[in-house]
């Protein structure tokens, strides 16, 4: 065992203390290898508060990587159903040049389809990525009430996008039927 006497560049306020290295003491689990052989009431303050303060700042990492995770989440939504936005725009055009025999219904569809595109538009307009000073309970909050309304937009994109296939649909099964006659 090792004792060494502080030097005046490195003694704390001339306090006499002595560093005893590779020494067996309650404080080793926190300091391996440097155990003050008279733990001062501030070192153990140190102790306490690192001892408490490193799980604080884990579970912020976890906060800030479950607040993540929910805007990933509703991102992801919101790609899918960008990808789905030419499908709107395809059938409308196909909608407005067919021939149908029920054109009212021709109609309904096609407003259904903008609606659902309006609906797309809205919800990315009104879209804010929360700021860093907000709460997390508040953030999560936030984002589970998004995840709500863009599941909404896809429901409204869907009925309409298949209501539209099944008009069109229609008016090829007759077209098929009748030349078949």
């Amino acid at each position: 065992m090792t004792v060494l006497e502080p030097d005046s560049a490195y003694s704390m306020g001339g306090l006499g203390r002595q560093l005893v290295i590779g020494a067996d003491c309650a404080s080793q689990a926190f300091l391996p290898y440097f155990c003050p052989v008279k733990p001062s009431a501030s070192l153990l303050l140190c102790y306490l508060l690192a001892a408490f303060l490193l799980p604080a700042c884990l579970s912020l990492q976890s906060e800030e990587q479950q607040a993540e995770a929910a805007e990933k989440a509703v991102m992801a939504k919101h790609d899918e159903l960008m990808a789905q936005m030419d499908q709107l725009y395809m059938l409308r055009q196909q909608l407005q040049r067919a021939t149908l025999p029920d054109t009212t219904e021709a109609g309904r569809r096609r407003r259904s389809l903008l609606r659902a595109d309006a609906a797309m538009m809205g919800w990315m307009h009104q879209y804010r990525r929360p700021a860093d000073t907000v709460a997390h309970e508040q953030v999560m909050a936030y984002f589970a009430t998004q995840e709500h309304k863009i599941d909404s937009v896809g429901r409204l994109m869907q009925n309409s996008i298949d209501s539209a296939r099944l008009v069109l649909g229609t008016q090829a099964g007759n077209s098929s039927n009748s030349s078949k006659k």
